[in-house]
């Protein structure tokens, strides 16, 4: 099999395939630069692009972790636990996260972990009740609930 070089682009290529990139969905600093890194392209590039695209806002780690929090609590009923980790995972400031986790109401955060719980208790079909609490915990605590929550929860449902 020959070695083919990667392929080259330009500047102006990059800069387009990146707008588009960021215009589909809201991206953060560090999928960017990963995006980036596949095109092979000098470092100097690569600065020129960012600023590109943080200048025309195309690129803004605000409002990326604003709508990260927002979907992943609504379409994944992620807990904020599991939302901040993966904020960090994505380097993405402390300030950044207090703010996206604002967009979360704290009612319907509640209403939706009691849902949640209750749902998935009930389709444990372990017979044991320690085995079937261990399981909703173990579920609960892997979506990034509150502990305090998830046990408090487990307790209600298995008396």
């Amino acid at each position: 099999m020959k070695y083919t070089p990667p392929q080259s682009v330009t500047v102006t290529e990059a800069i387009k395939k990146m707008e588009h990139y960021c215009a589909y969905q809201d991206r953060c600093h560090k999928e960017v630069m990963e995006k980036l890194k596949t095109m092979h392209l000098i470092p100097e590039a690569k600065e020129k692009i960012i600023l590109h695209l943080l200048e025309h806002n195309f690129l803004h780690e605000e409002r990326f972790a604003k709508s990260f929090a927002r979907g992943k609590f609504r379409i994944k009923k992620w807990g904020k636990q599991r939302i901040v980790r993966e904020l960090k995972f994505r380097q993405i400031s402390e300030y950044n996260i207090k703010t996206a986790l604002k967009e979360i109401d704290e009612q319907e955060y509640i209403s939706t972990f009691h849902e949640l719980a209750e749902k998935k208790y009930d389709t444990i079909s372990v017979s044991d009740p320690y085995k079937k609490r261990k399981k909703l915990i173990d579920y609960l605590l892997y979506r990034g609930w509150e502990q305090h929550l998830v046990f408090e929860k487990a307790r209600e449902l298995t008396h």
